[in-house]
């Protein structure tokens, strides 16, 4: 990524004036000008106008910060994501995972705390157990079997995060080199050799782009096989509570 000048400095605290939460909030400010992977200590001292030792008192190592920004973020997200109903399963999941996807798209931070960084510490990990058990949860209540019901979710979870982080590391490469273009902009793609593809990149189409087209067509497969493995599911369910034939008849004797 291309180096980011350095903001401008602040007025430098008193020494003991400040505090973690401070820390955490200088640290997503600074983030919105340089990046994660552009924050620094140092830099970030700067910028709250502390000298570094005050932020090694609190976050003795810069994962230890991010972990911090992750906690918090996740929190947010959690908060501003709309949660699946199963009385309306196909369109209440449809908005949860168009939700994710704009929340991730419109804020890189984000992103890269939530998505790319590999490395969650276990109360950051646990928060988002909850949130994806109740919508499990809601999903056997709409019809499908724990088994489906899993499936369904981790489908559609890895469908959004896979379209957002390709979308913003094809961003991060941008920055580095505007003159970079992804794989999918370099294919050779003529009349003569491709007429097939030619013909659907001249209706819209295009092959592997993160683009809104090709998010809404995967998820609308994900969601009409769910569609119909709900049906099937119910179809099972209500022949095996329907009453065999002489049941009343092998009763009443």
């Amino acid at each position: 990524m291309a180096k980011q000048n350095a903001p401008e400095k602040r007025q430098r605290r008193e020494r003991g004036s400040i505090d973690p939460d401070d820390i955490i909030e200088g640290a997503f400010e600074l983030a919105e000008e340089v990046s994660i992977d552009n924050l620094s200590m140092p830099l970030l001292g700067k910028h709250l106008g502390v000298g570094v030792t005050s932020i090694y008192w609190y976050f003795r190592k810069k994962d230890d910060l991010l972990n911090a920004m992750t906690d918090r973020a996740l929190k947010r997200y959690v908060f501003a994501t709309p949660y699946i109903e199963a009385s309306d399963w196909r369109e209440t999941l449809s908005r949860h995972a168009h939700s994710m996807r704009e929340t991730f798209l419109g804020n890189p931070i984000l992103c890269d705390l939530i998505l790319i960084r590999a490395n969650l510490s276990p109360k950051v990990a646990q928060l988002g157990s909850p949130p994806i058990e109740k919508a499990v949860a809601n999903l056997v209540d709409a019809g499908l079997p724990l088994d489906d019901a899993f499936d369904t979710y981790s489908a559609v979870a890895l469908h959004v995060r896979g379209s957002v982080v390709l979308a913003r590391l094809q961003q991060k490469q941008k920055a580095a080199d505007p003159e970079s273009r992804a794989y999918y902009e370099q294919l050779v793609i003529t009349p003569e050799t491709t007429p097939n593809l030619a013909e659907g990149i001249s209706r819209g189409h295009s092959i592997g782009a993160p683009d809104d087209k090709n998010f809404d067509y995967g998820l609308d497969c994900i969601l009409d096989h769910a569609g119909r493995l709900i049906e099937a599911n119910t179809k099972v369910q209500k022949k095996a509570a329907a009453p065999r034939r002489g049941s009343k008849a092998a009763a009443a004797r």
